[in-house]
């Protein structure tokens, strides 16, 4: 299996200005591509990706980077491409669409992929072996364990670099006993993050809430300074370092939490609601994004399966909190946000109403996954899933020769 293992590194002043030049070198050779490919389609009717080699012999200077820095800004660019055409196809329309776009200079966050080659990235005393870089200082707060595949280099907005270090590595995965499976039903709260169907409640800090005074005190002095100036510089980087903060306590409090109810339960079963609808549909947009469900889920999944494990999703129409746990009463009127508690008028039960919504979650799993056997998000089996993925690449070609003929191309 593939895992991946980030790490702070420290590279020197010569270090730092060859990853500089390499953060624009990649974006030039993305942006070129890019652009090269939309004038061939208008032109000829045909989408056609150049290599980066091609463009060697007019800009030398392309050859003082690492080549397969460059080489994977052009398969990122095929992935663009490739990923507009699966949403086209599914019908979405507008921004969702997805259209590759230029990448902008001034983005606060810069990065380059590399790949191990003969062992080209490797960890000797101590140290980070990248390709043209030499040994850069790394912070091993843990062992990495593995074959070495790849590295991403990344430089967040305030001015910390960061590699991730994708290994390949034999599975550790072991039969667990399905006869004594702990169930549990997880529902989304404002509050809380996250309410478990026994009636737990995670203790969620609002953490961007918390911090919201200061980031506005230091948004406050960036303003104030004079555009391009040093002291704007370190403004941003005072205001960014606030961001990575918030950023660290609510990862930290989601890993922790989501490490607790994996090794706990065998099968979590939770609602695939959509945030981001939510948080524009309701003007919830600030609380709904503090909270982190949605990196709450992802954590879930990766980690359920390492431990063969389940994760559930259920529909997102699903009534949970309108439903009566106890006898299935349904309310007539669905119930506003506001209201957190409520009595059955037909079994007197009074609920909680996200602890009851986590119940009504596991009872639709044991009324329907669990006796059926069928789950509508389960994934196909794998001679099933490589017909797919053909008929779905068949497809694509015929989109882009038929339907692709718009003059934004």
């Amino acid at each position: 299996m593939l895992k991946a293992y980030k790490y702070r590194i420290y590279p020197n002043n010569d270090q730092e200005s060859l990853l500089q030049q390499t953060f624009g070198c990649t974006r030039w050779m993305y942006n070129r591509l890019l652009s090269d490919n939309n004038e061939e389609y208008k032109t000829n009717k045909k989408s056609k990706i150049n290599t980066p080699a091609k463009y060697k012999k007019e800009f030398e200077w392309l050859k003082d980077v690492d080549s397969m820095a460059l080489c994977n800004a052009q398969m990122q660019l095929q992935s663009a491409f490739s990923n507009f055409f699966r949403r086209l196809k599914e019908g979405k329309k507008g921004n969702k669409l997805g259209f590759p776009k230029f990448r902008s200079k001034h983005s606060g966050k810069k990065s380059y992929t590399t790949n191990c080659i003969k062992n080209s990235i490797r960890i000797e005393n101590k140290k980070l072996k990248l390709p043209k870089l030499g040994l850069i200082n790394i912070v091993l707060h843990r062992y990495c364990v593995g074959q070495i595949k790849s590295a991403t280099v990344t430089q967040n907005p305030n001015r910390k670099y960061y590699v991730s270090i994708l290994t390949e590595q034999p599975s550790t995965l072991t039969q667990r006993d399905s006869t004594a499976e702990k169930i549990i039903g997880i529902d989304m709260s404002m509050s809380n993050c996250a309410v478990l169907s026994d009636g737990t409640k995670a203790k969620f800090q609002r953490f961007y809430r918390l911090s919201e005074k200061r980031l506005a005190k230091a948004q406050r002095r960036i303003s104030r300074k004079v555009k391009g100036s040093n002291n704007r510089d370190k403004a941003k980087i005072k205001a960014a370092n606030i961001h990575e903060k918030t950023s660290n306590q609510r990862k930290d409090f989601i890993n922790k939490l989501s490490y607790r109810l994996a090794e706990n339960y065998d099968i979590i079963v939770i609602e695939d609601i959509n945030l981001s609808d939510m948080a524009g549909a309701l003007k919830l947009g600030k609380s709904v994004h503090d909270i982190g469900f949605g990196m709450l889920r992802i954590q879930l999944e990766y980690k359920l399966k390492d431990r063969l494990k389940t994760l559930i999703k259920a529909d997102k129409w699903f009534a949970s909190s309108q439903l009566c746990s106890i006898c299935g009463y349904k309310n007539v009127r669905t119930k506003d946000l506001s209201v957190r508690e409520w009595d059955c008028p037909k079994c007197k039960t009074h609920h909680d109403r996200d602890v009851n919504a986590g119940q009504n979650l596991v009872n639709w799993y044991k009324n329907t996954v669990a006796q059926t056997g069928i789950y509508a998000h389960e994934e196909p089996t794998s001679a099933s899933l490589v017909t797919s993925k053909v008929s779905q690449f068949v497809e694509v070609r015929k989109v882009a020769k038929q339907d692709l003929a718009s003059p934004c191309l």
